[in-house]
């Protein structure tokens, strides 16, 4: 029974990615859940209490996960300069990811205090991660830096989601210039 019960549970939280990342936030309602799972409306109740829940547990199971994979990018380069680039690329190879579709559009969405707490926790390993590569590059402001670069990996990850015109290797290629180089690009 908990079995199936976990199963019922994990495929209520992949129609809930998928909804994310088809129509955003507005899309993850429950009968539109109860739908994609074939489950009766009142069993959707019973995994979960409100939208706001759905969104926190997958905060819960999702972001720890990306994190990861963007820590173990990062751990794995040699230098500080290759983790700052590894922090970017790996943040924008996840940008197809349906995982990411959905943090996505839960970062954008109107969230409870408990899930923007969970999100801050998980970009708070990586924004301490990239302030210390930043910190053995030199960069005086380590933190407000971190902070910044984070918005060019945003911006970027936007152009792609959106289909922009140019290519998405195009749009990390420069968004990794960027970020070691800031706008003069390679020396």
């Amino acid at each position: 029974m908990a079995e199936h019960r976990s199963m019922q549970r994990g495929a209520l939280l992949d129609a809930a990615r998928s909804l994310l990342s088809e129509g955003g936030t507005e899309a993850l309602t429950f009968p539109a859940l109860a739908e994609r799972t074939g489950l009766a409306r009142s069993s959707v109740y019973e995994y979960f209490k409100s939208r706001a829940a759905v969104v926190e547990e997958l905060c819960a199971v999702d972001f720890p996960v990306w994190a990861a994979e963007i820590e173990a990018a990062m751990e794995a380069a040699p230098t500080p300069a290759a983790k700052i680039e590894a922090y970017v690329r790996s943040q924008l190879d996840l940008v197809g990811d349906r995982r990411h579709r959905a943090v996505v559009a839960i970062s954008a969405g109107e969230l409870d205090a408990g899930a923007r707490e969970k999100i801050r926790a998980a970009h708070g390993g990586l924004v301490a991660m990239i302030g210390e590569a930043l910190e053995a590059l030199g960069q005086p402001e380590p933190r407000l830096a971190a902070l910044l670069l984070q918005g060019v990996v945003d911006a970027a990850a936007r152009r792609i989601e959106l289909g922009a015109a140019e290519d998405p290797a195009v749009i990390t290629a420069t968004a990794v210039g960027m970020a070691l180089h800031g706008i003069n690009g390679p020396a």
